[in-house]
């Protein structure tokens, strides 16, 4: 199932244990305890990418294991350190306790890092615990065993520009034709069950951010269809996009767009407060230009008009959403 949200188990590696070892040499037949510490086991690392837009690769395996220390050697020689397992998951991902439910961090930024279970110490070998008293010590530590902790992993979404609507507004199709996105595209509801994140060129050195969020139905804010998990995406967008189907075969398009503005209404006035454009969609014909204009009409104010199929409208839309986002937000 495609999910935004999803439990896995890591697991730290063992520390490597100390040698009981004693110097030999031809003619020193009784040399002292020469045995070497084992190596720290590996921990287990999370870190926020801006190349990673989905955390369905990662809940593809159920658990995570970093690599045990090696044991130690003679003639002091340390073990060597298990390797670090880093995971790569997308940025804005909240990383969650499963057991305690307590959040551990908010991975918000590229490049953040989270040390989610830390190895096992080595073990010190037997070279260690030589004293005058105790000069031939016949035992040595064994290795630590590294933390195992079970996490859930929940994305929400950073995006300068969402797309919001009901479903089969057109939000994946506008995605893939302004973007090199390629998300799931089909003729029923809620094709879109994860964000898919795309970036727009604008000119030659401007680029925006555009997430395609599921789609929104009447009840979302106390948790219809995908309602929760929409709305937590749309917390985190500077700038909405609300794209309405006018197309002959859609439904009422007003009705439409009164029944997503109502939503995000209820969910918050947060939400609700947020800039953001109604753009007409599907816009490839008389009828639907009428129907567009019953739309702005509705609106009250002048509204885009786009086809993704045709490219009408699509540089015009994403220049006017670059000035939005751009623009200053009053408090």
């Amino acid at each position: 199932m495609f999910r935004d949200e999803i439990q896995i188990e890591v697991s730290a590696g063992k520390g490597g244990d100390g040698l009981v070892s004693f110097y030999r040499e031809k003619f020193v037949p009784r040399g002292g305890p020469d045995g070497g510490d084992g190596g720290r086991g590996g921990s287990v690392i999370l870190i926020a990418s801006d190349q990673v837009n989905s955390l369905l690769k990662l809940g593809r395996r159920l658990r995570y294991l970093a690599h045990d220390g090696q044991p130690g050697g003679n003639s002091n020689k340390a073990g060597r350190d298990g390797l670090d397992l880093e995971i790569e998951v997308p940025v804005g991902t909240q990383v969650f306790d499963s057991v305690h439910g307590n959040l551990l961090r908010d991975l918000a930024h590229n490049g953040e890092r989270l040390e989610v279970v830390v190895g096992g110490r080595g073990g010190q070998g037997n070279a260690r615990f030589a004293t005058a008293v105790r000069q031939t010590p016949r035992f040595a530590q064994p290795g630590q065993p590294g933390e195992q902790r079970r996490l859930r992993l929940e994305l929400k979404l950073f995006a300068e520009v969402g797309l919001v609507g009901l479903p089969n507004a057109g939000k994946s199709t506008f995605l893939s034709k302004v973007t090199a996105a390629t998300p799931k595209i089909a003729d029923y509801p809620f094709t879109t069950l994860v964000p898919q994140v795309g970036i727009a060129n604008i000119g030659d050195y401007d680029t925006l951010v555009i997430a395609d969020l599921p789609g929104l139905i009447e009840g979302a804010s106390t948790g219809h269809g995908l309602g929760h998990r929409f709305l937590k995406h749309v917390e985190r967008c500077g700038v909405l996009l609300h794209l309405v189907d006018v197309s002959e075969d859609a439904a009422d398009p007003v009705e439409g767009w009164r029944t997503v503005e109502l939503e995000l209404e209820r969910a918050s006035p947060f939400l609700f407060a947020k800039p953001r454009m109604t753009v007409a969609t599907k816009v490839e014909s008389a009828d639907g230009e009428a129907r567009a204009d019953l739309l702005e009409a509705a609106v009250g104010v002048p509204i885009a008009r786009i086809s993704s199929w045709t490219g009408q409208g699509l540089r015009e839309l994403l220049t006017a959403a670059q000035r939005l986002v751009r623009a200053p937000q009053t408090p």
